[in-house]
């Protein structure tokens, strides 16, 4: 078979062509009709529209994203049109976690408090958000979570209201998958009404999708001098981000929340997975080990000084702030960071 595939996703030209199959490797940005006119399977990611502008007329019939989020793809447009897609679902969910520590720490630290005792709240509470709970409960914060969705499915006892949320807690993360209609739309979830009922918020932190947050609002919410700190990886619009949000943010980074060396092979074998049962493919998936980081112990007094060393957000915000119009190039040409669990971690006494 003949793929097309963005020429970011680690490890998948390698393994394709392992597999047997002839590929085209190209700039996600640039895939269009001539290219994908003759392929029989598209692998993506999030910059790549697959509807019909992209597909009428190909013979492409099986398309893999390497990404959680799906909202790039037309949905209906495929079901019509016999071509079957796949997301990488969870597939980056530790390297999301390790951001929101790695936020939530420095926040702490730049601010000279603890965790412990904080509340968090979670809107979104799937598989990123349930890791963002186990971990803010064992830190000692009081956790509360919100997520319709899954309330509706399973009774209100572990959930709830946004307005709650909003109401009662010191820090704001948001993870829900995009919606932009239906029963439970996440589309500007915070929106101006949102943002100005924030009662005790100081962080808020979307490492989501960009326009969860109405990003016009919390730029004026934080022009009228909102008493707390945001940090965002994902914005509506992006690549092209306005320098004034930009400017009046705590963390910015280029959506590269879940830009793990872990969550990239993740990604790559779950998308390669469903492919392989697509074209009928029964081997071991041709896919590497990833090295022991070098060096593989990290030595610290607690574990949110080891979760920093291992990853700095600052680092990544001020690449941002610095070059604003770099966002695409920091992003595709990020040096995938390796997660907090790749380490054997040593607490000094």
């Amino acid at each position: 078979m003949k793929a097309v595939i963005d020429e970011k996703i680690p490890f998948l030209r390698e393994a394709l062509e392992a597999m047997g199959h002839d590929v085209v490797a190209l700039s996600g940005v640039r895939i269009g009709a001539a290219d994908v006119a003759d392929a029989d399977a598209l692998f993506v990611r999030t910059r790549t529209y697959c509807n019909a502008k992209l597909l009428d007329g190909s013979k492409v019939r099986f398309i893999g994203t390497a990404t959680i989020g799906y909202d790039h793809i037309d949905a209906v447009y495929c079901a019509d049109n016999g071509i079957r897609w796949a997301s990488a679902a969870g597939c980056n969910a530790g390297a999301v976690l390790q951001y929101v520590q790695a936020v939530v720490y420095a926040w702490a630290r730049d601010n000279g408090c603890a965790v412990e005792g904080l509340s968090l709240g979670v809107v979104g509470v799937g598989e990123i958000g349930s890791r963002v709970v186990a971990w803010a409960e064992e830190a000692g914060m009081r956790v509360l979570r919100n997520d319709p969705p899954r309330q509706a499915a399973e009774g209100s006892g572990d959930f709830v209201s946004l307005a709650q949320v909003a109401a009662e807690c010191d820090i704001i993360t948001f993870h829900p998958t995009l919606e932009r209609g239906g029963q439970f739309p996440s589309y500007h979830l915070a929106d101006g009404a949102f943002l100005a009922s924030l009662e005790r918020c100081r962080l808020l932190i979307n490492a989501s999708r960009g326009p969860v947050v109405d990003n016009k609002a919390l730029l004026t919410a934080l022009e009228n001098g909102a008493p707390y700190d945001v940090a965002l990886d994902v914005w509506e619009g992006e690549p092209d981000i306005p320098l004034s949000l930009l400017n009046k943010v705590y963390i910015a980074t280029p959506h590269i929340a879940g830009y793990s060396a872990e969550g990239k092979l993740n990604a790559t074998r779950l998308v390669l997975e469903a492919f392989a049962v697509f074209s009928g493919y029964d081997g071991v998936l041709p896919l590497p080990a990833l090295p022991v980081p070098e060096p593989a112990v990290v030595v610290a007094p607690a574990f949110a000084d080891a979760v920093l060393r291992v990853y700095s957000p600052h680092e990544d915000s001020l690449a941002l702030k610095q070059s604003p119009a770099s966002f695409e190039d920091l992003r595709n040409n990020y040096r995938l960071r390796r997660e907090t669990s790749a380490y054997e971690l040593h607490f000094e006494v």
